[in-house]
């Protein structure tokens, strides 16, 4: 490979560093343990230098990698509490109240979704927050689009369901 193959890749897996943590704390309930997470992918990404250029979709590469970083984690640790959310120090407003509001629902609604089924939580994350299309995010869970569908369609009830419930 090329130098400047190699730069490309690593360039690319650099790019997608936002999602993957975003991913990485939704299949945890921790930012930090989700950073962890995102640090020993990257950490394996690098020892696979050789071929990094050659993965057709590295996004889907780095989740696949995250999500078995997790299981095996989870299996290696059952009872290992998770940490707390950190607070939502990007929401930043002029009106105080404004502000307490939206964190006090953006934790609400973390809190919520980390109580998820985790199929349904990775269905979620991986259409609502990171965008991808029905089709891309079955082929990245490696399930059916129906199956997708229904794991979504549970999910967003069962959001909707404890969000409408009281506090």
């Amino acid at each position: 490979m090329t130098s400047l193959g190699l730069h490309d890749g690593r360039h690319t897996i650099i790019a997608l560093m936002p999602d993957l943590q975003r991913f990485a704390r939704s299949l945890t309930g921790s930012a930090d343990v989700g950073n962890e997470l995102v640090q020993a992918a990257y950490e394996r990404a690098l020892r696979r230098q050789g071929s990094l250029a050659a993965i057709e979709q590295p996004g889907s590469w780095m989740r696949s990698v995250i999500k078995n970083l997790w299981i095996d984690e989870k299996r290696s640790s059952r009872d290992r509490l998770s940490a707390p959310l950190e607070d939502a120090e990007h929401l930043g407003t002029e009106d105080t109240e404004r502000a307490v509001i939206a964190r006090s629902t953006l934790a609400r609604v973390r809190h919520v979704i980390a109580a998820l089924p985790e199929e349904q939580r990775s269905a979620i994350m991986l259409v609502c927050v990171n965008g991808l299309s029905y089709g891309e995010a079955a082929a990245e869970l490696d399930i059916p689009i129906g199956t997708l569908m229904s794991r979504l369609c549970r999910g967003r009830l069962e959001l909707a369901r404890r969000m409408s419930g009281p506090s």
